[in-house]
């Protein structure tokens, strides 16, 4: 199964608003709507099979919300894969989980540089106890401040890998958006996955190279971004720039649907009871 692990869809009445302050952050210009419409249409013309759709709450009061729009893209939608969202200031948070797993949410979004938390915080650390391995969790990593005044930094996803070893974790923007140099240095020795998405307009073919070579098409996942950019040209970008073999663009399309498939989350409950009383 071809899959896009990193792409986003709002609301109608919210996405112009979010289109704005998205370009208004990374001065990057969004190709698509935001809207679910055009994310199915661009997946169909890039022939992928399915996508991540994800969302984070910028605050505590948006967590139940932006989950009620994740539940209704499931709904509504279900040949997407729409990924929860938490925040470590949420009150209710033992119960949102269990919700979001009741209704077969398989994964959530952490972006901690716009949700106001940092990677390193005591309070995402208490988060993580509560998700174990109950999810695949997806976390924006890097941005435009040096790595040690982020809120995310490869050296603190890593940190945090070590004292959770259990879940799927997936460090977005081929390990830190601006942050590569350090990706390489704290993630390419982990077991962190990392996918494409917001990469190719920034780093140069070396730094691409170097990237692909230190984490290998079986660790790398396709991801575009969207609205920001369009799945379709950024695979076909990828496949140029680093003139993959049709075995490799094979794995890197791959690669989410596999990880998806086998990881217990995706297990019917009673399947995952049984797997725990062995």
């Amino acid at each position: 199964m071809y899959i896009d692990i990193h792409m986003h869809a709002f609301h109608p009445k919210i996405s112009g608003k979010v289109l704005a302050q998205l370009e208004d952050h990374y001065a990057i210009t969004p190709v698509g709507t935001g809207l679910v419409d055009d994310l199915l249409a661009r997946i169909e013309r890039a022939h992928l099979d399915t996508a991540v759709v994800l969302t984070a709450a910028t605050t505590p009061a948006q967590v139940i919300p932006a989950n009620n729009w994740s539940l209704s893209i499931k709904r509504d939608h279900p040949q997407l894969i729409p990924f929860g969202t938490v925040h470590p200031g949420f009150d209710a948070m033992e119960q949102e989980l269990d919700r979001l797993e009741a209704n077969g949410i398989k994964g959530l979004k952490f972006h901690p540089d716009f949700q106001g938390f940092r990677l390193d915080d005591p309070a995402l650390y208490d988060v993580m106890e509560m998700v174990g391995d109950r999810f695949v969790c997806l976390f924006h990593v890097g941005d435009a401040l040096p790595p040690e005044e982020n809120p995310s930094c490869p050296r603190k996803l890593a940190q945090l890998r070590k004292v959770f070893p259990a879940p799927v974790m997936i460090a977005a923007h081929m390990g830190g958006y601006l942050h590569w140099e350090y990706a390489l240095e704290h993630l390419a020795a982990t077991d962190v996955l990392v996918d494409s998405s917001s990469t190719l307009d920034f780093v140069d073919d070396p730094m691409l190279l170097r990237l692909y070579r230190a984490f290998g098409s079986r660790r790398i996942l396709f991801g575009s971004d969207y609205p920001l950019f369009d799945p379709g040209t950024e695979l076909e970008r990828l496949q140029r720039r680093l003139n993959l073999s049709s075995g490799e663009l094979e794995a890197i399309l791959s690669n989410a649907g596999d990880i998806l498939a086998r990881h217990p989350v995706f297990a019917r409950p009673k399947e995952r009871e049984q797997a725990k009383s062995c």
